[in-house]
């Protein structure tokens, strides 16, 4: 009994990091801004003390926000330099999405293939719900990008491994800044391409199948990286 207790509050801890991070990410916390008090988040999300303050440390070890004693949590800027997630990391368009193309293809395989053994159903389930937003949004739509890594996230989250999330969510932001510079790389061309490789993701980890997940989130992300080479080549000349 204590191990399933254990195991819940870890996870309750985990969903209360990301959803803060992709607030702060996103921009709907920014810099300077105060997180809500422990006692709001505790009413709010219907979780306890121990999972705030758990969810407060590990951001705070990240280096997205800062408590000050007396005064209260707030976000940090993330782009100062020398922090791995900020956007003064993105010089060159492009070329610097296969940089971190490269560093996803290291990351991001082998959670597909964890994800794939020990996703919940409820986890399943709002991966779907991810995907569903991704597929539906027009390659042009400025949130498009953003629900495409909304997916690749939900992924790492169903690894139950905590250096996952907190990794790929911090590659988030930089591709998220890369992107806005870049352009989109899905293109009305190649969106069909896109959604179907997702949907293989997708279908690999709901049937459970973890090397069919690690094959075919390969697949997607050399198919991405190979789309923003061409990207890369097209703006060159």
């Amino acid at each position: 009994m204590e191990r399933v207790t254990t195991d819940r509050r870890l996870s309750m801890t985990q969903q209360l990091v990301v959803d803060l991070t992709q607030q702060i990410l996103a921009g709907e916390l920014p810099a300077g801004s105060k997180l809500p008090t422990e006692q709001v988040i505790i009413k709010e999300r219907g979780v306890s003390r121990t999972v705030v303050r758990e969810a407060m440390s590990r951001l705070q070890a990240e280096g997205l926000v800062e408590t000050r004693h007396g005064i209260g949590t707030f976000v940090v800027d993330t782009a100062r330099p020398g922090d791995f997630q900020g956007s003064k990391h993105v010089k060159g368009g492009a070329y610097d999405a296969l940089a971190v193309i490269e560093l996803r293809l290291s990351l991001e395989v082998e959670a597909a293939g964890i994800a794939a053994q020990r996703a919940t159903p409820e986890q399943l389930l709002a991966m779907r719900e991810a995907l569903d937003v991704a597929n539906a949004l027009d390659p042009t739509d400025d949130d498009s990008a953003r629900a495409d890594f909304e997916f690749h996230l939900q992924i790492a989250q169903c690894t139950g491994n905590s250096f996952f999330i907190d990794a790929i969510a911090h590659v988030g932001n930089t591709l998220l800044a890369v992107v806005q510079q870049a352009g989109p790389v899905v293109t009305g061309e190649n969106r069909a391409l896109v959604v179907r490789e997702r949907e293989q993701v997708y279908a690999a980890l709901a049937r459970r199948d973890a090397e069919a997940a690690r094959a075919s989130m390969r697949l997607h992300l050399i198919n991405v990286q190979q789309r923003v080479r061409a990207l890369t080549e097209l703006t060159a000349q």
